[in-house]
């Protein structure tokens, strides 16, 4: 995985899958993320959903240059549950992305290594179920100018096929550009030349 200058996430939360050992049943989910303060709103409609099941385990990455993480066991004996799920968003090279998965407990403990080899296959699973995309790491930057200069910015935006945020054109022109990380020195330096331009990445 090129972490430098794209990262692989999912698309769409994933269909439900269901993966039976047992007589245990392993529901499992994969939803595309930017932060953990999204979880809880994802778990609600879950719980809800699946009204009585034993344990609501579940492991996210999010970031594109520095990562965070976390794996949740819900109850599970320690390393069970949550580290087998991370283990799969690893396997499979993904970030901003959270997989739940919920177990219905059916009367015949698993044993740890029976759990691991459990959640692990149902996170698999979901993130088979899901449509995994590639983007693109990009920089903002904020552009300020006179509008007699207009026709230069202008120039390098069409010339470098830049993409425009917003743009508020007035005696005083502001324009948000975004550009792919690895071209983002050589358009900075392209503004930067023409004179009465100031560039500076949004924070």
């Amino acid at each position: 995985m090129n972490t430098t200058d794209s990262y692989k996430t999912i698309k769409n939360p994933s269909e439900e899958v269901l993966f039976k050992e047992k007589s245990s049943k392993f529901f499992g989910y994969a939803f595309p993320i930017t932060s953990e303060n999204e979880i809880k709103s994802i778990l609600e409609p879950l719980r809800k959903k699946h009204f009585g099941a034993v344990h609501f385990c579940y492991a996210f990455q999010t970031g594109t240059t520095s990562f965070q993480y976390r794996a949740n066991d819900d109850g599970e004996p320690s390393n069970s549950a949550g580290m087998p799920i991370y283990g799969q968003i690893q396997s499979f090279g993904l970030t901003n992305i959270v997989i739940v998965v919920v177990r219905f407990f059916g009367g015949t403990k698993l044993g740890v290594g029976g759990l691991i080899t459990a959640y692990k296959t149902c996170a698999q699973m979901a993130i088979e179920a899901s449509e995994i995309i590639e983007k693109t790491i990009d920089i903002s930057y904020i552009i300020e100018f006179d509008y007699q200069n207009i026709n230069k910015v202008m120039r390098v935006i069409k010339e470098k096929n830049l993409e425009l945020i917003s743009q508020n054109l007035a005696e005083t022109c502001k324009i948000e550009i975004a550009v792919r990380k690895k071209n983002a020195s050589n358009v900075f330096a392209a503004f930067n030349e023409i004179f009465g331009v100031s560039i500076q990445i949004k924070d």
